[in-house]
């Protein structure tokens, strides 16, 4: 079964414009030229000039995007380094930003993925030589992307929209990372070797600590433009960091909604076991830029600390020490660096 696209991605025009092709044609000429790292899925990364790493098409597309996206003063922008909660916190801002006096929009979360409802800036609506018109979606406008705050638009910086930036756990972001490309590794990508590249800033749309930090930085700057929220947080406890989400986006739940349970049904209906057992997420298919993507890829543990159950006390401490070495004097302290097993 392949669940049918909903809220913005049906809602954007479709485009056939030759200027566009040309657009993206000389982009992909240009990036061709780029660094290519080659890594255990088959595929390079390429090199942004920005410093940060993706396959060829994700590197093009945030360059159309940079230089064609219009933002607005109302929209909303989540962003996340990928794995560390894109899907929850997709889920969650959804069906909290698209409730109605009817209650929360947990009904199309049934129906379709997450990243139907919140598509990818980079791999689902600027793609396959596309510069959409994005002006006939009602605001607010939800929106995702893994691009690092360095390569976003101006326009973004100097609008009055909001962001949203979660943040995880670099251990445990980089072993959800590991099992999720090695769903489309040509054979299984060794640990040692992905962690390697993972430490040394050559993953997808990283390194991740320069990617954490740049959003910081912004957040520090602008804490009413960004909010940084760490997938930690959200874990332990979830209704509260709802709450202050929709505050901070500009929709808070009212004092009758709050008693008649609205938030906690918006918690309960996006929970991973709960989202993951969803028919559309076992059996449906998301498309991304060159393929359809099965859903049940993007569900795994979602657990707090699972990195102690693949990474080595060497490897642990390794990300670690490069984690305090990075964020030293920015005052990004994760959570989970504060109890750390591995460093006592």
């Amino acid at each position: 079964m392949e669940s049918s696209p909903l809220s913005c991605t049906s809602s954007i025009p479709k485009v056939d414009d030759e200027a566009h092709k040309e657009i993206y044609d000389q982009l992909r000429e240009v990036v061709s030229t780029y660094p290519a790292v080659p890594t255990g899925t088959g595929r390079p990364y390429l090199r942004h000039p920005d410093g940060w790493y993706a396959y060829a098409p994700n590197v093009v597309n945030a360059m159309v995007i940079k230089q064609h996206l219009k933002a607005r003063d109302t929209d909303v922008f989540l962003a996340t380094f990928p794995k560390c909660g894109t899907t929850w916190l997709k889920a969650l801002v959804f069906a909290a930003l698209r409730r109605s006096t009817a209650g929360p929009a947990v009904a199309p979360l049934a129906a379709h993925s997450p990243h139907q409802l919140v598509p990818f800036l980079e791999s689902q609506v600027f793609t396959n030589g596309r510069i959409p018109d994005l002006s006939s979606l009602p605001a607010p406008r939800l929106l995702m992307t893994h691009i690092p705050s360095v390569s976003l638009p101006e326009c973004i910086f100097a609008s009055g929209c909001k962001v949203v930036y979660l943040c995880r756990d670099p251990k445990d972001c980089f072993v959800s990372l590991w099992h999720f490309l090695n769903k489309f590794a040509p054979s299984p990508w060794d640990i040692g070797e992905a962690f390697a590249q993972f430490c040394d800033g050559v993953s997808l749309f990283g390194p991740f600590w320069e990617h954490a930090l740049g959003y910081w930085r912004w957040h520090v700057e602008r804490p009413e433009q960004v909010l940084f929220l760490t997938y930690e947080e959200l874990a332990a406890d979830t209704l509260g960091q709802l709450r202050r989400l929709t505050e901070f986006i500009g929709c808070p739940f009212t004092a009758e909604e709050q008693v008649a349970g609205v938030d906690r049904e918006i918690v309960e209906a996006c929970t991973m076991e709960r989202l993951a057992g969803l028919e559309v997420n076992r059996s449906g298919k998301t498309q991304m830029a060159e393929s359809s993507v099965a859903n049940n890829i993007f569900f795994r543990r979602g657990v707090v600390g699972d990195w102690k159950n693949h990474l080595t006390l060497e490897m642990a401490r390794r990300i670690d020490e490069i984690t305090e070495s990075r964020f030293r004097g920015s005052g990004l302290v994760l959570l989970s660096d504060l109890n750390s097993e591995v460093l006592n």
